[in-house]
């Protein structure tokens, strides 16, 4: 569980909400521990490990659970069968005793708009999930003030106790470096750092616009173009990840993004230095390897990720 108590911090034009020094994790004190992909035969297999993984916790875990749910096509077979689980009236009580955020979002952009990870949850969850779930929190894309908004956001994940499972994905970056949730490289995030805002890149841009358009999302032309004026991006930060108890990451769309073949198996074969400060650069370089400095992550792929 983390302070709520944080401070402002800037990397460039990089605006990182950060942990106090007392409870900010030190890099160097972390085990890095060796990426064992679980390679599983299509995305139905890997929604039911998914939700599996909640299945499991909600089972030993004697009160509500907090997830990060993952937007884009990572998660989308785990979205249909939450929303299969609602329909039927969610029968083993998981809906009920769920805390959802989600971890990402560009800004500003109308929350209705159909390249928001929002309107994909409604879209594959559907109303029943919403009507069960205990709580779901949002990003707010169209606040007025997005830095109070994401202050607000993390400080509600804290009253919460943090994420039980934070549900990750992996997305491509240029020079083979990759990024988790969208904190992409050279944003300067640190492991202090448990929220950002950080200037939209043209390549996340148009990653998240073919994902959103191959997953089969209810966008038009005037979505895209709004889309594409967004200006920033707002995520969970490092401190997020580390502090999340379980890693569940799911890499399912190698075949619309091929460059993630590449880009996972530097994560996996990245030998991470055991210098703080070389340490540091590695993890700014390439995001995706921050998942190599958590204890307990389990990495779902298909068969074409390793090909």
């Amino acid at each position: 569980m983390f302070t709520p108590n944080l401070t402002r911090r800037t990397n460039g034009a990089n605006v990182w909400l950060t942990l106090p020094p007392s409870v900010a994790p030190d890099i160097s004190r972390l085990t890095v521990h060796q990426l064992c992909p679980d390679v599983l035969p299509n995305e139905e297999a890997v929604g039911h490990a998914m939700l599996e993984e909640l299945q499991a916790l909600v089972a030993t875990k004697g009160d509500d659970v907090t997830i990060a749910l993952l937007g884009g096509r990572g998660a989308q077979s785990l979205h249909r069968l939450l929303g299969e689980h609602a329909r039927a009236g969610d029968p083993t009580g998981l809906i009920h005793r769920l805390h959802v955020f989600t971890q990402d979002a560009l800004a500003p952009m109308r929350m209705n708009n159909g390249f928001s990870f929002v309107r994909d949850f409604e879209r594959l969850l559907g109303d029943e999930f919403f009507r069960q779930v205990k709580s779901f929190t949002p990003m707010r894309t169209d606040a007025p003030d997005i830095e109070a908004e994401m202050t607000n956001y993390v400080q509600r994940l804290n009253q919460l106790g943090g994420l039980d499972i934070f549900f990750l994905g992996h997305g491509p970056e240029p020079d083979d470096a990759s990024h988790l949730a969208y904190i992409k490289p050279k944003s300067g995030a640190t492991a202090a750092d448990i929220a950002g805002i950080i200037p939209i890149s043209s390549s996340i841009l148009e990653h998240h616009i073919t994902k959103f358009k191959a997953g089969g999302s209810s966008v038009d032309a005037d979505m895209e173009v709004e889309c594409r004026r967004a200006t920033h991006i707002l995520t969970l930060g490092p401190a997020a990840i580390l502090g999340a108890r379980r890693i569940v990451q799911s890499i399912v769309d190698a075949d619309t993004a091929p460059a993630k073949r590449q880009t996972y198996r530097r994560v996996m074969e990245t030998e991470i230095a055991d210098d703080a400060d070389k340490r540091a650069r590695q993890l700014d370089e390439n995001p995706g390897l921050w998942v190599r400095l958590h204890a307990s992550v389990r990495s779902l792929v298909l068969p074409n990720v390793l090909a």
